[in-house]
């Protein structure tokens, strides 16, 4: 019995189109992320990799949409491959399967390389506008996640003891997010 192809997609933002990546192709079932590929700390990742098989082909955009970082890059392909899934990347023509030639290996390392270099870039230009638009002193900062109302509603809540985790996904923030606003109010 043959596996199944599975797709992951990933944009780095909610408002960014996935629907370009894996247009057309005959999948099974796919994964679609919206937060940046800094880490493997993504829930639609994490998903995948519990679901996949012995047989199963992961098929994905491009590499820098599976991750920015060649040591990310290289566990989750070589932690893949390890299980039977072959791991395929359309943009780039290239397939993984465990035997791969020291080309496909090299080609995995060039161009994940390539993707975290990119990121830095990016990165860096984003320091260097932030400290640019402070200079002129019209950089505020982020816009809150909620507003004042919402973040006091969200205090009192949490003083009540309702879920965190709930919380959280109620108002659609991070934990992280969520413990910010929480020490905001001490």
């Amino acid at each position: 019995m043959a596996g199944k192809r599975i797709g992951y997609v990933r944009v780095s933002t909610v408002d960014q189109n996935t629907e370009r990546q894996l247009d057309g192709m005959v999948l099974d079932k796919v994964y679609t992320d919206k937060v940046s590929g800094k880490n493997t700390e993504r829930p639609q990742l994490q998903a995948l990799l519990d679901y996949v098989r012995d047989g199963d082909t992961v098929v994905v955009h491009s590499m820098d949409r599976l991750a920015r970082n060649l040591d990310d890059l290289r566990k989750l392909v070589f932690g893949l491959t390890s299980k039977g899934v072959v791991v395929e990347f359309v943009k780039e023509h290239l397939t993984f399967t465990g035997d791969d030639s020291p080309m496909a290996n090299l080609m995995l390392s060039i161009m994940g390389a390539v993707a975290q270099f990119e990121r830095e870039l990016i990165k860096e230009r984003q320091r260097e506008g932030i400290a640019v638009a402070k200079q002129k002193g019209v950089y505020t900062g982020r816009k809150p996640a909620l507003t004042e109302q919402q973040a006091a509603e969200l205090r009192r809540r949490a003083e009540q003891g309702e879920p965190k985790a709930k919380l959280a996904r109620e108002y659609q923030i991070s934990r992280a997010t969520l413990y910010s606003y929480l020490q905001d109010a001490q």
